[in-house]
């Protein structure tokens, strides 16, 4: 992998995680620095980086991005992947409140945790993943609670509300879908 390659690698890894212009400006200037040294030096960019682009660009993103800020960004998220279930399950029964049961918040709340727990770990871009592997901890989990627990409604959400949680994590959705449009031009 050419040095371009890797500076265009980080630059569209850093644009997606919507780290600001002019930090990926300065961030590619300074892994720029250090691949011309190592080249003066005899070295490759694979012996700055490490074998993996992506681990390397989501670990110096990690570091640009102080820990509270992710937290507030996946809550944000989280609330606004919760607003579009209830605001889906509303739509497509016709009603205008859904009925939450113990087995949907076990499921829900595992495969968030999940899904939650890998991004900030791992910092990798790979949702899917994610989700495949949250699926295999919070099927189970939702069954064994519909199992112990019933099928009883634990509360009902009328659709204003699930309009409402959508509000705190839209400037983020919106981002990322600005950024990953940018990244992709």
């Amino acid at each position: 992998m050419t040095n371009a390659q890797i500076l265009a690698a980080c630059r569209s890894n850093w644009e997606y995680r919507g780290i600001d212009d002019a930090s990926v400006r300065e961030m590619l200037d300074e892994l720029s620095a250090h691949l011309a040294d190592a080249e003066a030096a005899g070295r490759t960019g694979r012996d700055v980086i490490g074998h993996d682009v992506r681990t390397f660009a989501a670990a110096w993103a990690r570091a640009r991005s102080p820990l509270p800020r992710r937290v507030l960004r996946m809550v944000c998220l989280g609330a606004f992947v919760l607003g579009c279930l209830l605001m889906l399950t509303c739509l497509t029964r016709w009603t205008t409140e859904s009925v939450v049961t113990p087995g949907n918040i076990a499921f829900w709340a595992v495969l968030g945790a999940a899904t939650v727990v890998r991004e900030l770990r791992r910092g990798s871009l790979g949702m899917l993943r994610s989700w495949a592997i949250g699926l295999c901890v919070a099927l189970p989990a939702a069954i064994l609670t519909r199992h112990v627990a019933g099928d009883a409604a634990v509360l009902t959400v009328p659709l204003w509300a699930a309009a409402l949680l959508l509000l705190p994590g839209l400037p983020y959705a919106v981002a990322d879908v600005r950024a990953r449009s940018n990244g992709a031009a």
